[in-house]
């Protein structure tokens, strides 16, 4: 009986979660509710998720029902982190860290979100997100709030380095992330200033204004920039434009390093019209907004991981000739996920299946050609 499978993923799902959010049984049970409609309506319209909600309440009573979750259920953004780590391992490996906002406007509001997040597998894991009030570019105070909270959960051991754009310099904030010994990696502008041999202020373009497209130059020894000494390079794309990355340490590939932070686009991506279609969403004051942030990266996150185990195990997908999948591993799990609870397949097999894809991180499930169905075994439990 499908309903009785539901249920039963239902159940698995708020037990796995209780550890973490310590909500009360219907607090989980709305959630996990959302969560699965999530998957299946793909839009973060709560006038289309109640449809896909399996209740025999009042539509009506339905969708009050979630505007009062969103309105009063309290989030522990700390133990959503430490639960998106474990489901990824990422405690136990090193990873580059990216930075980086998403914006829309509803009606006459400006939604702008800055993304903390874990480069991974083409795109990002996001840890911390943190809603600004305002249009346009985050400031220093909140990147460094942000990167505080990262650290006092899980140290800075691991950050290999972090990943921005253009809009993530500063001098307080490159000082902070010294201070700190983490590595970074930012993009900055031709028009940015450092000072020569003799202590002249000369714009950072001047040291690679010979360079012809598809050509790089990087610099060994470091330049005074905004105070500190900062290690340069820069490559004339092929459309004529400088790209200049700084750094507070010597990379022989800086390039390579930097790339990586276009894979938290991927993330937007998907969090958007590729995927969940977030900027529907007519859930617009602050604390509600962060909210409905948490249940999508939840949702991306188990879609992720059902993406990397299918392409893994079941049926890999192709390569294109430009070197990419067909698919991205998100979308992959997320219409691996919709299928099944749409379909009526979720038989117990499949229920344990998804369960487990949830909980485990990636690298614990290898492929096997034993017999227990799972596609899978789980090493190191």
């Amino acid at each position: 009986d499908q309903t009785e499978t539901e249920m039963t993923l239902s159940d698995g799902l708020q037990s796995s979660l209780k550890e973490h959010l310590k909500w009360s049984k219907p607090r989980l049970g709305c959630f996990v509710s959302l969560l699965l409609a999530l998957l299946q309506v793909k839009q973060m319209n709560l006038t289309l998720l109640v449809l896909a909600i399996n209740d025999t309440t009042q539509l009506e009573s339905r969708y009050r029902r979630l505007q009062r979750f969103f309105q009063f259920t309290r989030f522990d953004y700390d133990a959503i982190a430490r639960m998106i780590m474990q489901m990824f391992g990422f405690n136990e490996q090193p990873f580059y860290l990216t930075l980086d906002r998403t914006n829309w406007k509803w009606g006459q509001k400006n939604l702008n979100i800055l993304f903390l997040a874990v480069v991974y597998k083409g795109t990002a894991i996001p840890i911390y997100w943190l809603v600004l009030n305002k249009q346009g570019n985050s400031n220093q105070r909140e990147r460094i709030a942000q990167m505080n909270r990262f650290i006092s959960q899980f140290g800075s051991h691991s950050i290999q380095g972090i990943l921005g754009d253009r809009e993530f310099i500063g001098q307080h904030w490159w000082e902070w992330l010294h201070t700190h010994n983490i590595p970074f990696f930012m993009r900055m502008k031709a028009s940015q200033h450092y000072l020569d041999k003799q202590g002249r202020s000369r714009a950072v373009r001047h040291l690679f204004s010979d360079l012809k497209p598809g050509n790089a130059r990087i610099l060994r020894k470091p330049r005074r920039v905004s105070g500190q000494a900062i290690y340069l390079s820069g490559l004339r794309l092929e459309g004529g434009e400088l790209l200049i990355i700084a750094s507070n340490q010597f990379e022989s590939k800086p390039f390579d390093i930097y790339g990586r932070r276009w894979q938290i686009e991927t993330l937007f991506q998907c969090l958007k019209g590729r995927g969940f279609n977030m900027e529907v969403t007519r859930l617009t004051h602050y604390f509600r907004i962060k909210k409905m942030v948490a249940l999508l990266v939840i949702g991306f996150c188990w879609a992720h991981k059902t993406g990397e185990w299918k392409h893994k195990m079941i049926k890999p997908l192709r390569v294109k000739n430009h070197g990419r999948l067909e698919k991205n591993l998100f979308r992959y799990g997320l219409d691996h996920l919709t299928d099944q609870l749409i379909s009526g397949a979720l038989d117990a097999l499949e229920t344990s299946r998804l369960l487990l894809l949830f909980l485990c991180p990636p690298d614990w499930l290898e492929p096997t050609k034993s017999t227990n169905g799972y596609g899978f075994s789980i090493v190191d439990f």
